[in-house]
């Protein structure tokens, strides 16, 4: 490798970055450990959990003889990250937490903290991906400012850094890296990318690191870990009372405390109702949220969605999509689900409409419209707008068909 390359390395306490640091340490790299201070929250027990974490971290790093570090961004998660979800859910909307932490926080501020105030050559964090480069490619890259016009000289453009899925399918956490800058990709190694959690778990064993290996996954949203989301959002948005409407014939099934504490495919707590009903769609000027019964109804359903300007990770729209403004690809919006064919159409604006090949259930505003390619993560775009439910197409169908018999039932003659 020749000279001693120097990268830092995002510490969560967990076993996926500490064995990321692992990997590291094992190919010769000089390895820094950070822990990010992102959001100071008590449990339900009264423990600070970002304490605990820190200490993990810490743990970590002493077991590996590598140097430590803190970092807090508790400031600019507030104002980046957090407000930012606060004023999506007042529109009724549901933004994703995760793609906005690591768009914002960690290949934003802890990138450039790593680069320009520690001096790395890389950053690395414990996300199963990888890119089309090779680590010592890596450190071949430069900082490049984004470019200030519109449009960038053809002739000083390098081949793109793509994303591509890790090589466990199913701990791949691609979706949650789609919206990254191509600037700090560039700049990024994922150690975990060829390895399988269980394999990784192996290797936090054999190196010591049991302290880590006995802590649960983190899931769910990272800021309110094991509370009731209605009762969390509440302590920072007013409640704004309004009514549960059936779809099906606008009858008043019972209240809620705000449209934003619900979010469309979630069962509807609704008091004195033996059978469950659904969240189909929301109002935030009446303060409706209208419900269907059964979890499957047709209202769930649509196969059509647009999305804000598009983020491409590696900056420009496929060749084919800018050539023909139509490529077909894969879609989700939620990770882990099943990817699901998809036609997509670039509007001028730089967004985007997608045509799903099933319906799907639940499609969400404010979640992100992830593309793949084979196993390429091509980037996302916020859904803003749906197409009709199957429901709304369904009742469509079943008026036109009536207007059709009406008009085909003989008229009585007038009698003379």
């Amino acid at each position: 490798m020749g000279l001693v390359r120097y990268v830092v390395c995002a510490m969560s306490g967990g076993v996926d970055s500490s064995v990321a640091a692992l990997l590291l340490k094992k190919r010769g790299y000089n390895v820094t450990g950070v822990f990010m201070r992102n959001w100071d929250s008590l449990d339900e027990r009264g423990v600070c959990s970002t304490e605990r974490d820190c200490e993990d971290a810490f743990r970590v790093c002493q077991i590996l003889d590598i140097p430590f570090h803190q970092v807090c961004y508790v400031k600019e998660y507030w104002h980046e990250v957090f407000s930012y979800l606060l004023k999506e859910y007042e529109k009724g909307r549901t933004p994703n937490p995760d793609i906005l932490c690591n768009k914002h926080i960690k290949f934003n501020h802890f990138h450039k903290y790593a680069i320009h105030t520690l001096g790395a050559d890389a950053m690395a964090t414990g996300h199963y991906a990888r890119t089309s480069q090779e680590d010592d490619e890596v450190f071949q890259q430069s900082h490049v400012a984004p470019p200030t016009t519109l449009f960038r000289d053809r002739f000083q453009i390098k081949n793109p850094v793509r994303l591509h899925k890790a090589a466990d399918h199913f701990k791949d956490q691609t979706f949650f890296l789609s919206q990254i800058p191509q600037d700090a990709l560039r700049q990024s190694l994922f150690p975990l990318a060829g390895l399988t959690k269980e394999f990784v778990k192996k290797m936090a064993a054999e190196a010591g690191l049991h302290h880590v290996l006995k802590k649960k996954e983190s899931m769910g949203i990272c800021f309110i870990g094991e509370r009731n989301f209605e009762s969390f959002i509440l302590e920072y948005l007013e409640p704004k009372p309004g009514n549960f409407v059936s779809v099906e014939d606008g009858a008043v099934m019972g209240s809620h405390k705000g449209w934003f504490t619900l979010t469309l495919g979630q069962r509807a707590r609704i008091g004195g109702l033996k059978d469950p009903w659904f969240v189909v769609d929301k109002d935030v000027v009446t303060g409706d949220v209208f419900v269907a019964p059964t979890t499957n109804h047709p209202a769930l359903f649509r196969d059509t969605l647009k999305t804000d300007r598009f983020h491409w990770v590696t900056l420009d729209p496929p060749p084919e999509l800018a050539r023909s403004q139509m490529m077909e690809c894969h879609f989700r919006f939620i990770h882990q689900m099943p990817l699901v064919p998809c036609s997509v159409t670039l509007n001028m604006d730089g967004s985007v409409w997608i045509s799903l090949s099933q319906p799907v259930r639940a499609l969400t505003p404010g979640q992100f419209a992830v593309l793949y390619k084979g196993d390429e993560c091509l980037g996302s775009g916020k859904i803003m707008q749906l197409g009709p439910s199957e429901y709304t197409l369904q009742k469509g169908r079943e008026r036109l068909v009536a207007s059709l018999q009406n008009k085909e039932l003989p008229t009585p003659e007038t009698s003379s």
